[in-house]
């Protein structure tokens, strides 16, 4: 078993996969393991944690797990208290895992351990300001100001994805309608290529015979993919996706101001084709456009790793305080004595002075 110090495990669970991987101190990811998310019951998830916590620990001795997990935390880290695509509902996630593999737990959102790996290793190193957004199965968002993670009153800022866009517009997982990742997500994408395939127009012929014939096949990655080889609808649709991006990014400015945007999730592999409108958008619906600075955006550097980077970071940091805190402190007598010598190397020191 390599020992290397102050390894981690970071678990990164979306609305379809549970990544996780061993990470050392300079975030590289030394080893990574994969499942299906088990979205229908939050017993299943925590199995499947546990499953892959003990699978890299068979390989690696790590000192801390940090879950970046798809749903609101609350303020104290223990609990989800919600998730649109998965079936948490105020789930006790850190205590159940850590009862279930006996090493320190740190649960944090998603896209705010996407974004601290991102502002530690990745495309936002340096900037005082940033913000993360991160298209997949939904939209998530994190606001990093001065090397401080931006959680909130309650734990749950930064859920840009479900900011109306669209009043009456698209029913959304949370129970609103309209919201932005319902017109700038992975899921959006994959909604308006598999209508406009299932209508039989023959301008998506190229889609519907890369899916075998059946619409609901069509995938994010397979609308990419025929885009970078010029399809014609392929490319309208990310276009469309893209400005969509660009209209709340702007509102995001409006609030926030930020240097920097990083966008991340698997909708960027389309790259300029994507966000080339999102910054065009962005440019045309910014308020004040013209006579303020505007934030640069930017692709996400770290790919798919960066929620287990990110988690497995903040894991390393809680673990690094903790023992910290844990320092034991000398007896009193010894307090005593070293207050006592601190006192008299200081009169020491003012003697001359007071003759």
């Amino acid at each position: 078993m390599p020992l290397i110090q102050a390894l981690t495990i970071g678990v990164d669970i979306g609305g379809t996969k549970v990544a996780a991987g061993v990470v050392d101190p300079d975030g590289n990811v030394l080893h990574h393991v994969r499942r299906d998310t088990p979205s229908s019951s939050p017993q299943a998830t925590e199995d499947t944690i546990a499953d892959v916590v003990d699978e890299l620990r068979r390989r690696y001795e790590v000192t801390a797990v940090g879950i970046g997990a798809a749903g609101w935390i609350d303020v104290t880290g223990s609990s989800v208290m919600f998730s649109p695509h998965l079936a948490w509902r105020h789930e006790p996630l850190r205590d159940a895992v850590r009862r279930r593999i006996r090493l320190p737990v740190v649960v944090e959102n998603d896209a705010n351990a996407a974004a601290w790996a991102e502002w530690m290793f990745g495309a936002g190193q340096g900037e005082s300001h940033l913000v993360c957004v991160t298209l997949g199965t939904g939209i998530g968002g994190a606001v990093i100001t001065d090397g401080i993670l931006m959680r909130g009153k309650y734990g749950v800022a930064g859920e840009f994805g479900h900011q109306t866009v669209v009043p009456g517009g698209h029913r959304c997982e949370c129970g609103n309608r309209g919201c932005w990742e319902q017109y700038a997500s992975g899921n959006s994408l994959v909604r308006e290529a598999r209508e406009i395939a299932a209508s039989g127009s023959p301008v998506a012929q190229y889609l519907l015979d890369k899916a075998g014939g059946d619409p609901q096949k069509i995938t994010g990655p397979m609308v990419t993919e025929a885009a970078k080889g010029g399809d014609p609808v392929a490319v309208e649709l990310l276009e469309e996706v893209g400005r969509w991006l660009g209209v709340g990014l702007a509102n995001i400015a409006a609030a926030f101001d930020p240097g920097t945007f990083v966008i991340g999730g698997g909708v960027c592999e389309a790259g300029e084709l994507f966000l080339g409108p999102a910054r065009e958008t962005f440019r045309r619906t910014l308020t004040g456009r013209g006579f303020r600075p505007e934030a640069r955006i930017l692709r996400a550097a770290l790919g798919p790793d960066a929620g287990l980077v990110g988690a497995a970071e903040l894991a390393r940091e809680n673990a690094r305080l903790f023992r910290r805190r844990r320092k034991p402190r000398p007896p009193a007598s010894a307090r005593l004595r070293a207050r006592v010598d601190r006192l008299t190397e200081g009169l020491a020191e003012e003697g001359p002075r007071l003759r």
